[in-house]
């Protein structure tokens, strides 16, 4: 068994992050002590270890919650699936690296490179999401689910993103009045049917994705710029719309 302290050393996860991961369910300790203390054993280090790998692939926290919380979820398969994903890196990385090598080697003129050939792992960006949306939603959903934006005119693109800045600006705007209020929650009934432009977004799946709007700093960076209470406010008031 080992103490918050002990595993915090052992991992680099510091003491605060334990004990939050345990009030919001992702890593409970094994047991508690008559005096409080947590005390974790060796498969929960395991399981810190995989909420860590997801963490290293960019991973947004609300979804490794969603992820390991499914009854479905197998270590072993999220080994594999961790290391295909890393070797996909790990590929990148090597190219990225040749491409900087042939460069040099170009410009000091001791090797001629076609103009081509300077892009070279730089022309499509790698998406460290996509084969964990395609994991947890299915190939068929994700690829939909591009498919369906790519459908759309520019016009109607350049719409749809409006309404949802429309809806956020809204939302900050009557956050006064209660999350479980009229107001707030014809606003988040608004938003889900935005999002049915996207993707079939099923109302258990909701509170899911407004997590992701708090706990993924790419998407709380904007949500900021609007009222930094806006993405946790958004978690409380979507989480009361989805169970009503």
């Amino acid at each position: 068994m080992y103490t918050v302290k002990q595993l915090s050393r052992m991992t680099g996860v510091t003491t605060r992050t334990l004990r939050y991961y345990d009030e919001i369910g992702l890593l409970k300790p094994t047991r508690i002590g008559d005096n409080g203390y947590r005390y974790y054993d060796d498969k929960t280090a395991l399981r810190l270890q995989q909420v860590l790998f997801y963490r290293a692939m960019d991973v947004p926290l609300a979804a490794i919650c969603s992820i390991m919380s499914d009854p479905g979820f197998d270590v072993l398969a999220a080994l594999q699936s961790h290391k295909a994903e890393l070797n996909a890196r790990q590929s990148h990385l090597e190219q990225l690296i040749s491409t900087v090598d042939k460069t040099i080697l170009h410009l000091k003129g001791q090797q001629t490179m076609k103009t081509a050939q300077l892009f070279d792992g730089l022309r499509e960006q790698h998406n460290p999401h996509q084969a964990e949306a395609e994991a947890r939603y299915g190939k068929e959903a994700v690829q939909a689910s591009a498919q369906r934006w790519q459908s759309y005119s520019k016009a109607q693109q350049e719409e749809l993103i409006a309404e949802g800045n429309a809806i956020f600006s809204e939302l900050a705007a009557v956050m006064h009045e209660g999350a479980g209020s009229a107001p707030v929650q014809a606003l988040v009934a608004r938003w889900h049917q935005h999002q049915r432009h996207f993707w079939p977004a099923e109302k258990e799946h909701l509170p899911n994705l407004a997590a992701t709007y708090r706990d993924d700093v790419r998407f709380r960076s904007n949500f900021d710029k609007i009222d930094p209470d806006l993405a946790p406010f958004m978690v409380e008031a979507v989480c009361l719309y989805a169970a009503s």
